[in-house]
């Protein structure tokens, strides 16, 4: 996994979560130096299922903009059945950002995020071209997210999301037939008017892009990554699918944490998409 020497390694409780336990792994490496690494477990199949889901989302995300989030080292399921995930260690002790000794790295999150909503996503293996979706299930909060390609981003986001999401509160709730045919309307003639592919940019529609698909106040920060001087704006717990860029200001939007000056920022890098006089209605579908 790390090849860590055992004897030279410690395991800490550090931080918390409300799904997992988190810890800090230090360790001397052979040339002396200190390295940290954090970790999280869980018990049970759906903790494997989250944490493959973050290790597949933060290396997506990291690979785009590297300075943006930690890497994923290492992810699986223990002999005892206990799930895993470790990652580069984020620093966020307020004793590590006090001094002059540190500096930041020159990029705001909203750089950063623009850059990432403006970096095509990779072709899936197998496919001919990028696709919407993500190669494995995610995880919002704890709910799994079926992220299965598809061409249109209409379909993906009616499929995977509206209708992936009523079908299971109907699983977990029983059936209402005014709640479902309240969504049917909105599959079948909301989202086909406010983002069909036909609609979006001049009928040239959109490009997928990675979207950490979870970004809220509780999922950034500046903080000090793998032992860096420089701090930088970070994100983290990512969910994340190669879909519209919009689809993540929604989330933020729904939210709240980033304020007018963030935004203009960022489409200043990353524009609104056409029709713009639309923004604001696709950004209210996105909160759904």
């Amino acid at each position: 996994m790390l090849s860590l020497e055992p004897d030279a390694t410690t395991v800490t409780a550090y931080g918390s979560s409300g799904f997992n336990a988190t810890a800090k792994i230090s360790t001397t490496l052979e040339d002396g130096t200190r390295k940290h690494f954090f970790m999280k477990t869980a018990q049970g199949k759906d903790a494997a299922i989250m944490f493959r889901g973050e290790h597949a989302s933060l290396n997506a995300i990291h690979h785009a903009v590297p300075s943006l989030c930690p890497a994923s080292l290492a992810n699986g399921v223990s002999d005892d059945g206990t799930a895993y995930l470790i990652t580069d260690f984020l620093d966020m002790s307020p004793h590590s950002l006090a001094g002059d000794s540190g500096h930041r790295s020159g990029m705001s999150l909203a750089a950063k995020l623009a850059e990432l909503h403006t970096t095509p996503a990779p072709i899936p293996e197998g496919r001919s071209k990028p696709m919407f979706g993500f190669p494995v299930t995610t995880c919002c909060g704890d709910t799994a997210q079926p992220n299965d390609y598809r061409e249109s981003w209409a379909d993906f986001y009616a499929q995977n999301r509206l209708l992936a999401i009523l079908e299971k509160c109907e699983r977990n709730n029983g059936k209402n037939v005014e709640f479902r045919s309240l969504v049917e309307r909105i599959v079948n003639a909301v989202v086909p008017c406010l983002i069909g592919d036909d609609h979006l940019n001049d009928g040239k529609g959109v490009a997928p892009v990675v979207i950490h698909g979870d970004l809220w106040s509780g999922n950034k920060g500046e903080v000090r990554i793998g032992g860096n001087e420089a701090t930088e704006a970070v994100v983290f717990d990512p969910s994340a699918v190669y879909g519209h860029n919009e689809y993540e200001l929604g989330i933020m939007n729904m939210f709240g944490g980033f304020g007018t000056n963030f935004y203009d920022e960022y489409h200043r890098a990353c524009p609104k998409t056409s029709p713009v006089d639309e923004y604001d209605d696709r950004i209210k579908l996105y909160e759904l």
